[in-house]
């Protein structure tokens, strides 16, 4: 029987390296807890920013001086081996995927978890991996297209950052609702791109993609490369610049496109709903899938033991949709 489970502590902000694998205590599951054997789980931009502790904004929630969780990782899938004596919604042998939220611990080889919060049973014709993923890359995009900017059939969308995890699965979202597509990437990304559904691809190293004027509804920079007020030139009457990153100056901007003019800055934390909401995201994202309106890029694989190596992979830029470790 385990005792024991695998981890990655991480007790200060910095690169790759302050990352240090661990061994700690098996939990026992609380009355209302699954305690789940991690097969796979995401390791994401929004991973690696914090644990380099960036933007400083964001360690108001994370920890001031220190990450205050200890453990890294936000999403995965897995089996569950044991639950309290009140759980009603899984039982042991199930295989579901959550997320962590900012309990963290994901990059593991086992997890503890309430069973009210951001679980769902994996479907069977979704790999571990790919439910690994769609709570970060899938799950924000989806909320920040429908949610945030709510895009209508019919408005022109551009993706900044078409590549990466949100990217990938923003364009084929922003197909799904019905929108033109322009997604911003390298020039060795626009095959990839024009694959998954994007209608126009620009070579952001040789082209401004904010430089033809007002032409875009809603303007969704994935990797908060940009900003509302370099946006806005690009953006119609009514139009909407939304970024999962959130800073100051997008704060800023925020309140006084609220009050003033037709153009917006928009932001809302994706998972920060109530579970129902944020269940419902989930299963109208899974219904895509289902459909085949929807798929997972996924770019490299590596194991628990390589997180180093994959967080090093992820700060390069050059990666194509997800990476996981299993």
């Amino acid at each position: 029987m385990e005792t024991t489970f695998n981890a990655w502590d991480v007790s200060r902000y910095g690169g790759p390296d302050v990352l240090t694998p661990v061994s700690r205590p098996l939990p026992t599951p609380g009355s209302r807890q699954v305690l789940v054997r991690i097969r796979a789980s995401a390791v994401s931009r929004a991973d690696t920013m914090m644990r380099a502790g960036q933007p400083k904004f964001a360690r108001l929630f994370l920890g001031l001086s220190r990450p205050r969780s200890g453990l890294v990782g936000t999403c995965f899938s897995g089996d569950v081996v044991a639950v309290g004596n009140e759980v009603t919604n899984f039982r042991v042998g199930d295989a579901i995927f959550g997320e962590a939220g900012l309990q963290f611990g994901a990059n593991a080889s086992h997890i503890c978890v309430e069973e009210t919060g951001s679980l769902l049973a994996k479907p069977e014709t979704v790999s571990y991996e790919e439910a690994a993923i769609l709570f970060d890359g899938a799950m924000t995009s989806w909320h920040f297209l429908t949610r945030v900017a709510q895009v209508q059939p019919g408005e022109n969308v551009l993706i900044l950052g078409g590549s990466g995890s949100l990217g990938t699965a923003a364009v084929q979202f922003a197909k799904a609702l019905g929108a033109m597509v322009t997604a911003s990437a390298s020039a060795r990304n626009a095959e990839l791109l024009g694959s998954l559904g994007a209608d126009q691809t620009v070579d952001y190293k040789s082209k401004d993609p904010l430089g033809d004027g007002p032409i875009y509804d809603v303007v969704f920079d994935t990797l908060g490369v940009s900003s509302y007020r370099a946006a806005k030139p690009a953006l119609t009457d009514g139009g909407r610049f939304v970024c999962p990153v959130l800073g100051l100056a997008l704060l800023r901007d925020m309140i006084v496109t609220a009050c003033f003019g037709r153009k917006r800055a928009r932001f809302a934390a994706a998972g920060m709903s109530k579970p129902v909401v944020h269940h419902a995201e989930l299963s109208e994202v899974l219904a895509l899938m289902a459909s085949n309106q929807f798929s997972p890029v996924m770019d490299r694989t590596y194991p628990l033991v390589n997180l180093v190596e994959a967080h090093r992979y992820v700060e390069t830029g050059r990666k194509r949709g997800n990476v996981v470790v299993v």
